[in-house]
């Protein structure tokens, strides 16, 4: 009978995990498509068009605080409870190079539209 009654608090605590980590996962996927869509935003700006590659590069690396912190901290959440074992530096270094990854790619689209085709 206790083994009965450890396998089910077993597989209770096992399948409740699996929901917090899911829902983790979920927090940390808006969280990054806010902070997306906040970096969208600033990018067509027309005051933008007369800015050098590393004005607007500064510009990026300060815009959408609320939405880049919410990210880092939802990124952070998750990675703590999917790997749990890893050293909290190591989410905090993961999330922070998503967060650069981000970034770059709005930069690289900026620079990419200001050169001419040939």
């Amino acid at each position: 009978m206790r083994m009965l009654i450890a396998t089910v608090v077993l597989a209770t605590s096992s399948a409740a995990m699996a929901d917090e980590v899911d829902d983790a996962h979920r927090l940390a996927v808006t969280g990054r498509d806010a902070y997306w869509n906040c970096l969208a935003r600033e990018y067509p700006r027309d005051s933008n068009k007369t800015m050098s590659d590393q004005e607007f590069t500064a510009l990026i690396a300060t815009v959408c605080p609320s939405e880049r912190q919410n990210f880092r901290v939802s990124m952070i959440d998750f990675l703590a409870l999917q790997y749990p074992k890893q050293d909290a530096d190591q989410h905090l270094s993961t999330a922070n190079r998503a967060i650069e990854l981000a970034q770059k790619d709005v930069v690289t689209a900026f620079v990419r539209r200001k050169t001419p085709a040939k």
